[in-house]
C-alpha cells in the first residue's frame, strides 16, 4: 500500500483521467474497444445525465507514485427497490491493474462510502445503473462487445472476488448468426404460417418519436416489473436515452406489437456501434467522424443488438401474445438481412429468466459471453 493512494474524482480534470484509464490499462487486449470519449463525459457528468438526479454518486482514482492505476465507483439510486432490514448500494466502473492492493484499496473507499449512508452490502458492478452495463465480464474475453456492452480483463472477477464477493446473478449474451437456414428461418417460417387475429405489427415512427419512446418505456416498465433488480426508467432518462440514441435508430429495427389496437409489445435491435469505433481510440477528431461515417454508411457494420424487448403482463399470457417476441424479431431480421447485417446479438439476460433464454435458443442463438453481478455483506 506504500505509495499507493486512492483520491474521489472532484474535478473535470480528474473525471477526464477516470473516463480515459480503461483506455491504457487495456490498450494490449485485442478485444478490448474503446467508447467515444464524448459519449462517456456525458454519461459520467450529473449535469447530462438525469440518473444523477435520483441517485448519490462518487468516483474515485487509485495513483501511485503519480500514476492513475485504477478506478471505481459507488451510488445509491433511491428508486431502486429495497430490503428495509438490508440495503445494498452498489459499485461500478471497476478498471484497475491486476494488483490485488489496487483492488482492496479501491473497494475499501468504496464500501466505507456506502457505510457512512446507511448501506447494509454492496452489490455490482453496475455502470451506473441496473439498466445500462451491468456485471463482470467472466466468460467470453475472445471477443469485442458488443455496443452499450462491457468489456472487462480475464484476471478482474478473480481481484473482485478476493475482496469478498460471491456471485449473486449471473447475465448472459447470446449471439444468433442471420445466414440463410439455421433456426432462425425455420421458426420464423412457422411463426409467420400462424397468423393472430387482431395482432398487428408496425415499425417505428420517426415523425412520433416521442411518443413512440414513451409507449416503449411504458412497455418495458411494465413488462420488466417483476424481472430481479427491476428499477423503474423515468421520463428523463427515457428522453435522455432516446436523445443519446437517436443516431443509431433504424425505424426498420424497431417493431411494435398491438393488439385489438392497443400497444403490447416493442422490439429494439440497434446497429453495433463498436464495430464502427473500433480502432478510434475514443477519438472523433480530426478524422475520426470520417471513419465512423464511412463505416456506418458505406462499409456497413455487419452486427446488431436486441438491448430491449418485452410485452406487457397485461397480454404475456393470453394465447395471441405468446407469439409477439418471435414476430417482432422476425420483422427485425428480415429488415436487417435486407440491410446486410449478419449476426445478432440478444443481451442482457438474466441467467434465470428462462422464457428469454429459450427464445434465445429457439432462434439458434449461442451463449458465448457472461457477466457475473456480486454482492457483499457490509459488517
Amino acid at each position: 500500500m506504500a505509495g499507493l493512494d486512492v483520491v474521489p474524482v472532484r474535478t473535470p480534470a480528474e473525471l477526464e483521467r477516470f473516463i480515459r484509464l480503461p483506455m491504457r490499462l487495456n490498450a494490449s487486449d485485442p478485444a478490448y474497444v474503446a467508447p467515444l470519449l464524448m459519449e462517456r463525459r456525458e454519461a459520467l457528468s450529473a449535469k447530462v445525465n438525469p440518473f444523477f438526479a435520483h441517485a448519490d454518486v462518487q468516483f474515485w482514482l487509485a495513483v501511485r507514485d503519480g500514476v492513475d492505476v485504477g478506478r471505481i465507483s459507488a451510488q445509491i439510486d433511491h428508486l431502486a427497490p429495497q430490503d428495509p432490514a438490508r440495503p445494498a448500494g452498489a459499485f461500478g466502473l471497476i478498471a484497475a491493474e491486476d494488483d490485488p492492493a489496487v483492488f482492496r484499496a479501491l473497494f475499501a473507499e468504496a464500501e466505507a462510502w456506502l457505510k457512512a449512508r446507511g448501506m447494509a452490502a454492496i452489490r455490482g458492478p453496475f455502470n451506473l445503473s441496473v439498466n445500462e452495463e451491468v456485471g463482470l465480464l467472466v466468460d467470453g474475453f475472445d471477443t469485442p462487445p458488443m455496443v452499450m456492452m462491457g468489456h472487462d480483463p480475464a484476471y478482474a472477477a478473480a481481484r473482485v472476488e478476493e475482496q469478498g464477493y460471491a456471485k449473486i446473478k449471473d447475465v448472459y449474451a447470446y449471439l444468433v448468426s442471420f445466414a440463410p437456414d439455421n433456426p432462425i428461418d425455420r421458426l420464423f417460417k412457422r411463426v409467420s404460417r400462424q397468423p393472430s387475429p387482431g395482432v398487428v405489427l408496425r415499425q417505428l415512427d420517426m415523425k412520433r418519436y416521442g411518443d413512440e419512446v414513451a409507449t416503449l418505456t411504458e412497455i418495458l416498465n411494465d413488462a420488466w416489473r417483476d424481472n430481479w433488480g427491476f428499477t423503474p426508467t423515468t421520463e428523463a432518462e427515457t428522453k435522455h436515452l432516446a436523445n443519446s440514441m437517436r443516431p443509431l435508430i433504424d425505424p426498420k429495427l424497431v417493431w411494435f406489437a398491438e393488439i385489438d389496437g392497443r400497444s403490447a409489445g416493442v422490439c429494439v435491435m440497434i446497429p453495433n456501434l463498436n464495430e464502427a469505433i473500433a480502432g478510434l481510440r475514443g477519438k472523433l477528431l480530426p478524422f475520426g467522424w470520417a471513419k465512423l461515417v464511412w463505416r456506418l454508411k458505406v462499409a456497413r457494420v455487419k452486427s446488431t443488438r436486441v438491448p430491449l424487448m418485452g410485452v406487457r403482463k397485461a397480454f404475456a399470457s393470453s394465447a395471441r401474445a405468446k407469439l409477439l417476441p418471435f414476430q417482432m424479431m422476425s420483422a427485425a431480421t428480415v429488415e436487417a438481412r435486407k440491410m446486410g447485417y449478419e449476426w445478432c446479438e440478444f443481451s442482457w439476460i438474466l441467467e434465470d429468466n428462462m422464457p428469454m433464454r429459450r427464445i434465445s435458443e429457439m432462434t439458434g442463438g449461442a451463449r458465448y459471453k457472461t457477466y457475473r453481478i456480486y454482492e457483499k455483506a457490509l459488517a
